[in-house]
């Protein structure tokens, strides 16, 4: 099958026919997914690495969304909640990712209908087909996709299934700090002294931040957040002090236009511009981190400034510089991505973060996301590779027309229709990082 062959094929044999769609990752795009394949009476099955459903937007929980609830239910999943009493929380307002995990994905996958088919402690260790690693063609669309998991004892099953959607994210797989790309040299020294992107800064994470300097590294939303919040710590905590590191001459990324709808976003430029220019923080600008090293005040960032050798020296780094997809398991998966942003081929100029803000990505659906390989689909954070402009609205649609195509309803996923916030520019460039809350 050819990525032009758009003919479903989901259901090829009798035994596939007898087998669930599997989903990889239990957040809000995977139990999306899930809601769509129960209301067309399809059997799936969750896998979740962790012990509860939203894993990465709990360790995010503190921080506070950009899009009001509004943009961030999906249709099948109220639904099928709205029969059990499950009221809908304001339109307008924009909850918490605690809000959104303990209001809406707690309660959707309580369900009977998905409860019952999520497994949780069970990480994904491979996918393949059965019987044939990628080089073998003959028969490859009727074989069932084959998952090798690892249980959380340690112990190794595999499993068969008609269709594989990978909705497990990109939160837990940052960008490296070196401007190369790889991880800086001595990283592995330093492991302590580095902080993933929005930790808890005036709550569960207080103490480690509290009195020490701390410098954010990335020019997104996600060091915008953190920044506001280190700033306000400052105040209350003597010693704090709070730095920004960028690689650019400013932070493109983040946007103060008064045309963007997500009011909690538009803000957040205008805001960090007035903590620099009031000097609590402060800005260290075309900065290109090649390696780090232990120093006593805790991490010395070493590379290269405006053209010659430089250094920063702090006691605690926060990693805002974006987030990409893990393909490790999906080696011997057939996969035609985009050379720059590791985003399914046909999908990539879509959402191209050098033209694209989160508001401008046109709809797109099930021939967007296909791969040489019939059957499977990256969806959701994971479908925009290294692309920060995902919104939670898109990857519903996704979720919606790529289950109506595993169901054979081809005039239902083609038919793909979205109506996105206007927005200012979430991104101008790539190589800045960070990211969109959705």
């Amino acid at each position: 099958m050819t990525l032009l062959d758009l003919t479903p094929r989901t259901v090829t044999s009798d035994r596939l026919a007898t087998l669930p769609v599997v989903i990889i990752g239990a957040g809000p795009i995977g139990l999306a997914a899930a809601a769509n394949l129960v209301e067309r009476g399809i059997d799936f099955l969750i896998l979740e690495t962790s012990d509860q459903v939203a894993a990465s937007v709990r360790l995010w929980g503190h921080t506070r969304l950009f899009s009001p609830w509004r943009h961030l239910i999906d249709p099948a999943a109220q639904r099928l909640l709205e029969p059990i009493g499950w009221v809908s929380p304001n339109p307008d307002v924009a909850p918490t990712g605690a809000e959104l995990v303990e209001d809406y994905l707690v309660p959707l996958a309580g369900l009977e209908q998905l409860a019952s088919r999520i497994r949780f402690g069970e990480t994904v260790v491979a996918v393949t087909r059965e019987g044939m690693d990628r080089t073998r063609t003959a028969g490859r669309a009727q074989a069932p996709f084959l998952l090798r998991l690892q249980h959380a004892d340690g112990t190794v099953e595999e499993i068969t299934g008609r269709a594989v959607v990978d909705a497990s994210g990109t939160y837990t797989t940052p960008n490296p700090l070196a401007s190369s790309g790889l991880p800086p040299i001595g990283a592995d020294t330093v492991t302590g002294s580095i902080v993933h992107a929005l930790p808890d800064v005036l709550g569960a994470d207080r103490a480690r931040f509290a009195g020490r300097h701390t410098t954010v590294v990335g020019a997104g939303h996600s060091a915008a957040n953190t920044l506001i919040a280190l700033a306000r710590l400052a105040r209350d905590e003597p010693g704090t002090m709070v730095s920004w590191l960028i690689r650019n001459t400013s932070a493109v990324r983040i946007s103060s236009s008064p045309e963007d709808e997500l009011e909690g976003r538009a803000q957040l430029g205008s805001r960090v511009d007035r903590l620099v220019a009031r000097g609590e923080v402060q800005l260290v600008d075309r900065f290109e981190i090649s390696s780090v090293a232990a120093d006593d005040a805790g991490i010395r960032l070493q590379g290269t400034r405006r053209g010659g050798p430089a250094q920063h020296v702090t006691d605690v780094v926060v990693n805002a510089t974006g987030f990409r997809p893990n393909l490790d398991m999906l080696r011997e998966i057939r996969l035609e991505l985009d050379d720059i942003v590791e985003a399914p081929r046909r999908l990539a100029p879509l959402i191209d973060p050098n033209v694209h803000s989160c508001g401008t990505v046109e709809p797109h659906g099930f021939r967007e996301l296909t791969h040489p390989e019939p059957g499977f689909f990256l969806v959701g954070m994971k479908s925009y590779g290294r692309a920060p402009t995902f919104l939670l609205a898109t990857g519903y649609e996704q979720v919606r027309s790529v289950v109506a195509w595993l169901d054979g309803d081809m005039r239902s996923a083609s038919q793909v229709e979205l109506t996105l916030p206007a927005t200012g520019v979430c991104s101008t460039d790539l190589s800045s990082g960070g990211s969109c809350c959705s």
